[in-house]
């Protein structure tokens, strides 16, 4: 990623973490220019959402405690998302943001 790459991107990768809607805006307004700072930032995202979507089902069917951990550590993770895109920078989610970014790998190409 080149620094023009990412000041372009900034704040199309800051409006992804900004609700799901916010996702699908970032990833269908990056279809044109595909720049990857936006696209690994919406990959991040993507994960995020699912991981708040597990979080909700641990909660409300296996143990409630355990359910907002999870949501906790969700929450958590979306900060650190969302202050390094804010920050100019393409930094994974602890530990499975690597996986975030295969799975999503078409996202941004």
């Amino acid at each position: 990623m080149t620094e023009f790459e990412i000041k372009e991107g900034k704040t199309l990768a800051i409006v992804s973490y900004i609700t799901f809607v916010g996702t699908i805006y970032s990833i269908f307004r990056n279809f044109e220019k595909k720049n990857e700072f936006v696209a690994f930032h919406c990959r991040q995202m993507l994960g995020l959402i699912l991981m708040l979507i597990f979080s909700n089902v641990t909660e409300k069917y296996v143990n409630s405690w355990l359910g907002s951990f999870l949501w906790l550590i969700t929450f958590a993770f979306w900060v650190l998302g969302l202050i390094s895109a804010a920050k100019g920078e393409a930094k994974t989610i602890p530990f499975l943001g690597k996986l975030f970014q295969d799975w999503f790998t078409n996202i941004g190409k």
